[in-house]
């Protein structure tokens, strides 16, 4: 919005100093700054309004005996995250930008659905919620109708993500010379379940203070600094052609792909706000309103980025939580025993006596780890 109706004004000569709006890294610490303020100052009253609301966690019965302590903690804080998100990349980033309304809609439409669950554990005083083949559904719904606007509608997409937008990206593997085409029918259902899995497997970590947010804002610094290098051009003294970041790096070009860059430094700045106060112990859980959003937006930002394999192991702390439910509830159905103390693995490593803030700091140590491992794959092709 901002960027709409000021970067025209600096054709006038006093307002000349508006032309840095028109460069990405400018708008990226812009809209970083004013989600951060607006997470850490407003959060104070909106966690007074969600305990005079009565609006609290409810705990499960079985669950670790220290999280009992947890109960009635105010939650659906991640409501304050998703303005924080959407409200400075809707300031900062080019609304005309089809990655940047695509990916702030399926973020938005999933926050909506969390709001729901939410609403529904917190009104009957229980953990249900809203069923999960109801959950499934909306998440299919909104992430199949966005994505396929997308895909499917040419003149709604800049013609360099067009040709390239089916196209599979491997780890460590050169895009340009080792193509991978798939039907549209095939990539389209692809991205959908990309989408839907990294939303949901955000909310399955989203179990301990503070554990989900950190794995969030390190994805969103990487996927910050891939969609940016995707697009980013330099000009080079004595030299007509402009050097071109991606061709050189073998990675996607898409020239308009960097203003995700703003999203992505918009969902680290929430974080950092809302961290002040979901560091354990926690004032303020996030909520399923906060981790399916958070989730739908970094899956839009792997399949716009084309990092859809690599974000199994970019995410892989959310993929480990996952499986590990996946693994347990198959386990049990089958033998009717347990592989884990208790899933998702976090309460694992809880039941095993590992301390809270143990758990946490090193799922985000192993998060740190597996970003550079995939921040490495730029350049090792």
């Amino acid at each position: 919005m901002l960027y709409e109706l000021l970067f025209p004004l600096h054709r006038h000569g006093w307002l000349g100093f508006l032309n840095v709006l028109r460069y990405v890294p400018f708008r990226v610490l812009a809209a970083t700054t004013t989600a951060m303020l607006i997470s850490f100052f407003v959060s104070p009253w909106f966690i007074r309004r969600l305990q005079s609301k009565q609006i609290g966690q409810v705990v499960r019965n079985d669950g670790p005996a220290t999280h009992l302590k947890k109960q009635g903690t105010p939650t659906m804080g991640g409501a304050l995250i998703l303005m924080s998100v959407l409200g400075p990349t809707i300031l900062w980033a080019d609304p005309r930008n089809p990655f940047v309304w695509a990916t702030t809609a399926v973020t938005a439409g999933y926050g909506v659905i969390g709001f729901l669950d939410d609403y529904l554990k917190i009104n009957a005083k229980n953990t249900a919620g809203l069923a999960g083949r109801y959950k499934l559904i909306g998440q299919i719904l909104i992430g199949a109708g966005v994505l396929s606007y997308v895909f499917l509608k040419k003149d709604a997409v800049p013609a360099d993500w067009w040709e390239l937008r089916t196209r599979l990206a491997l780890p460590f593997v050169a895009f340009d010379k080792h193509p991978i085409n798939l039907p549209i029918w095939v990539y389209l259902p692809f991205a959908v379940f990309v989408v839907v899995a990294m939303s949901n497997a955000v909310n399955l970590t989203d179990g301990l203070d503070g554990l989900a947010i950190g794995p969030v804002m390190i994805n969103a610094g990487t996927y910050l600094i891939w969609s940016y290098l995707t697009g980013a051009t330099f000009g080079i003294a004595g030299l007509s052609k402009k050097f071109i970041v991606a061709e050189y790096l073998d990675i996607p070009n898409v020239a308009s792909m960097g203003e995700l860059a703003v999203f992505c430094g918009a969902m680290i700045g929430a974080g950092i706000g809302f961290l002040w106060y979901n560091t354990y112990p926690a004032q303020v859980f996030m909520g399923d309103v906060g981790a399916l959003a958070l989730g739908g937006g970094l899956g839009m930002l792997a399949v716009f980025t084309k990092n859809e394999i690599l974000s199994i192991f970019l995410g892989g702390v959310f993929f480990i939580e996952a499986v590990s439910v996946i693994i347990q509830v198959f386990w049990f159905k089958t033998t009717g025993k347990r592989i884990f103390l208790m899933a998702p693995i976090h309460h694992h490593f809880e039941k095993k006596g590992w301390p809270e803030p143990k758990v946490i700091v090193r799922f985000w140590i192993i998060s740190i780890l597996l970003a550079l491992f995939a921040l490495m794959s730029l350049k090792v092709r």
